[in-house]
């Protein structure tokens, strides 16, 4: 294997392994093979300490398991907003159709309102929708191009 020169943090292969050369440093395969020796042990360690960290949050992590009645909050794409308790906000389960992977599609009811964003180089159209199970306050305002493509009867 032939040597390689360190110069300006490039590697360079030598013909010949010089020992000293200014500021630069000839480095020979024993110093290469050291040094990938040390970066194995390195990222083994690392894999080590992150499977044992990992160890210790499964011990802390418990299994959740619902019964039909109980009641729980699901996170959306469209929950952008902090959330504050409010027991209107309580969703009948005949209203919505959870699907295997305990998702579910929200479908909107209407656009009430227009605006344009503009920005450095481009405008983007912009649509307040309201969402089916939601109040008026907590429309949320999306592209008006990605709202016209997938629901095409709302406009």
């Amino acid at each position: 294997m032939a040597p390689y020169e360190v110069l300006y943090g490039r590697r360079y292969r030598t013909t010949s392994c010089w020992t000293e050369l200014g500021e630069r440093r000839v480095l020979g395969p024993k110093l290469i093979s050291d040094t990938e020796d040390k970066v194995r042990l390195i990222w083994g360690q690392l894999k080590e300490a992150s499977n044992r960290q990992k160890s210790y949050t499964d011990l802390k992590r418990k299994g959740i398991e619902y019964s039909v009645g109980d009641l729980v909050f699901l996170k959306t794409r469209h929950g952008r907003r902090r959330y504050h308790s409010n027991p209107t906000h309580i969703i009948s389960t005949e209203e919505i159709e959870v699907s295997p992977d305990l998702t579910f599609e929200e479908e909107p009811i209407q656009i009430l309102d227009c605006d344009v964003k503009v920005l450095r180089r481009k405008s983007i159209l912009l649509v307040k929708v309201l969402w089916h199970n939601h109040r008026s306050e907590e429309a949320i305002w999306e592209p008006k191009e990605t709202m016209q493509y997938q629901y095409p009867h709302l406009f």
